[in-house]
């Protein structure tokens, strides 16, 4: 068996994609991206596929409309290789996004922050301290 995570949206998931991408430029890459061909939902996300470090997600843009969206209960929880990858991060998922937890120094992280991006999704990002596994 294998799970993997999967994001519906409603017409920005390409968005979202490029907003990530700048988010962690050296640890996001888009494996498979396919648009709707002609049509009501012409070149909006038919499935795209994306590598975040070493986890594989599913994103499309949803042709059912839908009242829900995204809920900062389910968040993409990423540990960051330095300080200046999590500021970098927390800065462009942040911009247009709400801040649920200030950028700081916790008990239980050397640095964290917990945002929704400009898109409703939930991340929290940590720099785990130097002795943890």
């Amino acid at each position: 068996m294998h799970a993997t995570p999967f994001l519906m949206f409603q017409g920005d998931a390409q968005d979202a994609l490029l907003l990530w991408k700048h988010a962690f430029p050296e640890h996001l890459t888009v494996t498979e991206l396919d648009h709707h061909g002609a049509g009501e939902f012409e070149g909006r996300v038919a499935r795209a596929h994306f590598m975040l470090g070493s986890t594989q997600w599913h994103v499309l843009d949803s042709d059912i409309p839908h009242s829900f969206t995204f809920t900062p209960s389910i968040s993409i929880f990423v540990d960051c290789d330095d300080e200046a990858q999590l500021r970098h991060a927390a800065k462009v998922l942040g911009d247009g996004g709400k801040v649920m937890m200030p950028l700081d120094a916790y008990d239980f992280s050397a640095l964290f922050t917990w945002l929704n991006d400009a898109h409703g999704v939930s991340w929290q990002l940590n720099l785990p301290f130097p002795d943890d596994p």
